[in-house]
């Protein structure tokens, strides 16, 4: 070990080993912004970005989007152990194992696509041997120090560290932690492995708690206030609901948050009056029709038809995917409304779509004027318990008030649901971390319980080095998520709502991975919880926006445009 490294290693200064964390994040970055000028050299065309340009660099986008996720979560989780400070060194040590483990990943997607865009290779693995990497990735990215966080957790028999949220949000966490522990988690089991409908035991004091009404204004009874965006209340209630059970509580808010943000966005006077207060109170239950099924996350070539007729419209066509469709009262679908295809998203409305709640698999109801709307659930891996559906529109009739922002909503849909997509894709962050946070409380106990080779798991080196990634990984996700809600609740974030989303869905997929190694056997089964959280936490990095979607149009366009 070089005396730099010792140097880091043994100070004990808390601020000199992030500042080494922090400059070898920068120096990353750096080259990760000299590909992205390259990028946007070879995809510039008179002076504007060329969409087909940027397919043609595909893999590239992909990677840099990843690479800047990663970096971004660095960041996030080094500001997190600042913050910290004396209070726990434990969080200092997860913050600087994450970024040497981060800064080396990072560094090695591009070298990938050095030649692809326009970095100097040698350049790029000069950077193993910069000083302030060289001694991150020695000092605490070895075996050694891994193991120790693994250890260090395990003794103290507790995953959490300070939150650094404030007193009013840890009351709040606080209350939706015991509903998700004493309510939901015991249910939790059953409703996947039967596939049942989430029941009102769940429901009910869901709806008391004011669950549905997180996203909705208090002048329309629910939980957020009148003159301020509450994000970060958002995600800490998300991550805690989601933590118990990602399809039978994680996801409840998650509707009522797109509906609420779309009417406070386009919605009419009485359209608001009549709407979110049935919403925050749980009175209507809704779902979001917005995927077709041959257009996924395209939205521009969605073509379910809206037709003008005396005092409305008429709805026919399909849609997918459409989560929780059976037992809401209220469906908010994106149609067609203007005929000329040219116009793609310009000629998209938004409806707010009534229906019975229906139970079970399937709904069928017919209008009295003919008009028919069903649907049937598809059948999934896991996310069971809200049921995703496809629904068909048979000459379906919407009364005109239906129309979201009336006359003057027309052609408006596309962008009245912006607000609510940013905002599901870091409620889908908080969802994942939920999904982390439950496995590695599982694979905690776990390896301190089961006894192979004469002692316990955890006791093991490997065990603790994956106990000490879980944990950094975890803390990272959640810290990041954290700093992208309070952008968002600044007035910013939009697309860091996207690169969270990509890096905490992936996250989750390789923690409930590993916690399902360490139980062995018995995490394949499906009795057991961490199989549960393996296949649930599946679905995260596809839904609010494909992982291929989200790095390629959004990410690395947007990243591409601004470098």
């Amino acid at each position: 070990m070089s005396h730099t490294q010792e140097a880091v290693m043994h100070s004990g200064s808390d601020a000199e080993s992030l500042a080494v964390a922090r400059r070898s994040l920068e120096t990353v970055r750096h080259q990760l912004g000299l590909a992205l000028k390259n990028l946007k050299n070879y995809c510039t065309v008179d002076g504007r970005l060329s969409a087909g340009l940027l397919d043609r660099h595909q893999l590239s986008c992909y990677e840099v989007a990843f690479c800047a996720a990663e970096l971004s979560a660095s960041e996030a989780v080094c500001h997190f152990a600042a913050d910290a400070g004396a209070e726990d060194g434990l969080a200092r040590d997860v913050a600087l194992a994450f970024c040497a483990e981060a800064v080396p990943s990072a560094i090695q997607r591009l070298l990938a696509r050095a030649g692809d865009v326009g970095l100097d290779r040698a350049t790029i693995i000069g950077l193993y041997s910069h000083k302030d990497i060289e001694a991150l990735i020695e000092a605490f990215g070895s075996s050694e120090f891994l193991a120790t966080i693994g250890a260090t957790v395990a003794e103290r028999g507790s995953t959490r560290l300070p939150s650094t949220l404030g007193e009013e949000k840890e009351m709040m966490r606080d209350m939706f932690t015991r509903f998700a522990t004493d309510v939901v988690m015991p249910l939790a089991g059953k409703i996947h492995r039967q596939d049942l409908d989430i029941p009102d035991e769940i429901l009910q004091p869901a709806a008391e708690l004011g669950c549905f009404g997180i996203s909705i204004p208090e002048r329309f009874g629910g939980l957020l206030p009148d003159d301020q965006p509450d994000t970060l209340g958002m995600i800490v209630v998300t991550e805690e609901l989601s933590r118990a059970s990602l399809g039978a509580a994680g996801s409840l808010i998650t509707r009522p948050e797109i509906a609420a943000k779309a009417l406070l966005q386009g919605g009419t006077e009485e359209q608001q009056q009549e709407w979110l207060p049935r919403i925050a109170s749980g009175e209507t239950l809704c779902a979001i029709a917005i995927t077709e099924p041959d257009y996924g996350s395209d939205v521009a070539s969605l073509g379910l038809k809206a037709t003008p007729v005396e005092g409305g419209w008429v709805l026919n066509g399909s849609k997918t995917w459409c989560t929780f469709a059976g037992k809401a009262g209220m469906l908010l679908a994106m149609a067609r409304s203007e005929p000329d295809p040219s116009l793609g998203h310009k000629g998209l409305s938004l409806f707010l779509v009534e229906k019975p709640p229906a139970s079970g698999h399937e709904f069928h109801h017919q209008q009295p004027s003919g008009g028919v709307i069903s649907g049937k659930a598809i059948a999934t891996l896991g996310y069971r318990g809200m049921h995703s559906y496809d629904v068909f529109f048979e000459n379906y009739f919407v009364p005109a008030d239906g129309l979201i922002g009336g006359e003057a909503g027309r052609g408006q849909g596309f962008y009245f649901t912006m607000a609510g997509f940013a905002g599901g894709r870091i409620q889908t962050a908080a969802r994942a971390t939920g999904v982390m946070q439950a496995a590695f409380e599982k694979a905690l106990s776990y390896a301190k319980d089961r006894k192979v080779f004469g002692k316990a798991v955890g006791d093991y080196q490997l065990t603790q080095v994956k106990l000490g990634r879980m944990m950094s990984t975890l803390t990272a996700s959640r810290q990041f998520s954290y700093a992208v809600a309070r952008m968002m609740d600044a007035g910013g974030g939009q697309v860091e709502a996207s690169l969270v989303k990509l890096f905490t869905c992936r996250a989750a997929e390789w923690v409930t991975r590993e916690a399902m190694q360490i139980h062995g056997g018995m995490g394949y089964a499906e009795e057991s919880d961490v199989s549960r959280y393996f296949v649930d936490a599946r679905v995260l990095p596809i839904f609010e926006g494909a992982e291929e979607t989200l790095a390629l149009k959004v990410i690395a366009r947007n990243l591409v445009a601004q470098a």
